[in-house]
């Protein structure tokens, strides 16, 4: 096996704590995940071991050096995200620097896996983008970004975001408050994602002025959405009649999103509208399908291995159904 050896040099324009870590934790955290030897002696770092390591680790530290010029402190968990990005694609992590926005709290929000990348760019080259994937994804959250960017850019004159309103146990009707205060627990999570972006007393004049629009699914119908960023989300629990009804919509100078997480659905015992949908679309032009998986989850590390051990349980299950169903045809004859 070839092995190779690489000095870096950490510029004096960079703070070299921000790169190795408070006591050198990034390193160890590193180290840990490669077979390569890293070694630090004052701004200078080494790193040897076989040629295709090497060159993972040089790109990643390269990456880590322009992120700490930045005044950025990657945590542990981005740096370890970044590696598994890195070994997993030949895609440049440093293009992940195109900021989408500063919130009001001046962070920065960028796509932080190659899946997450994927997903910013179709969103930028279609009209329709659907976005497949579990929970912490980010598929709302970077919809949401994208969408306040375009509004502050001006190049749409709204943003619409909706939501089906899905009844689990306990019907509206039955619920206390006004039409609206029985709608806010469906749509919550798009109020916490636009408050991220906007401070409150902003967000709130925006939605005061109609500029930011959020309803539940039903009144989109006999709509027409021109000049407007339009994210759907929860898509899973909308039926194919609802999903019809929301693409038609479609106006003049728009953006669609769709969000959803098939493994999430609250309509029981009926088809959901994104069951088929990318069979139903294939090859219809500016129209783009992105599938994120649990590679791409940025939310605590436990939420990863969550869905991992949830999708291993579905495939076991899934095995033991078909097992017994060729068993069973086994008795029959």
């Amino acid at each position: 096996m070839d092995t190779a050896t690489v000095k870096l040099t950490i510029p004096d324009d960079v703070d070299a704590v921000r790169v190795f870590g408070s006591g050198d934790t990034l390193l160890r955290a590193i180290e840990e995940r490669t077979g390569a030897t890293i070694a630090s002696r004052g701004r200078t770092l080494s790193v040897s071991g076989s040629a295709e390591e090497v060159e993972i680790l040089t790109r990643l530290f390269t990456y880590l050096i322009k992120e700490a010029r930045a005044g950025d402190t990657p945590t542990e968990a981005e740096v370890i995200r970044a590696l598994q990005t890195l070994r997993e694609s030949v895609v440049d992590i440093s293009g992940f620097r195109d900021d989408i926005l500063l919130t009001y709290r001046g962070k920065a929000i960028r796509p932080k896996t190659v899946g997450q990348k994927r997903y910013i760019d179709a969103i930028r080259q279609h009209t329709v983008t659907f976005c497949l994937g579990p929970a912490g994804t980010g598929k709302t959250y970077l919809a949401m970004a994208m969408a306040v960017a375009a509004l502050k850019r001006h190049e749409v004159g709204r943003v619409v975001l909706t939501r089906p309103v899905v009844e689990a146990g306990e019907s509206l009707g039955y619920l206390p408050g006004t039409l609206q205060e029985k709608i806010d627990p469906y749509v919550r999570p798009l109020f916490d994602a636009l408050f991220d972006m906007t401070d409150m007393e902003r967000g709130g004049e925006l939605i005061e002025q109609g500029i930011i629009e959020i309803a539940p699914l039903a009144y989109m119908r006999g709509r027409t959405l021109n000049d407007a960023f339009v994210i759907l989300d929860e898509a899973q629990n909308t039926t194919p009649e609802q999903m019809k009804m929301f693409l038609t919509r479609l106006g003049f100078n728009s953006k669609f999103i769709i969000t959803g997480d098939t493994t999430q659905r609250d309509l029981m015992g009926r088809r959901g509208g994104l069951t088929e949908i990318e069979e139903i679309l294939t090859g219809v032009e500016d129209i783009a399908f992105i599938h994120l998986d649990r590679s791409d989850v940025v939310r605590h590390s436990l939420v990863g291995r969550i869905v991992e051990a949830y999708d291993a349980f579905d495939r076991t299950h899934e095995e033991a159904l078909v097992g017994g169903r060729k068993k069973g045809k086994g008795a029959a004859k």
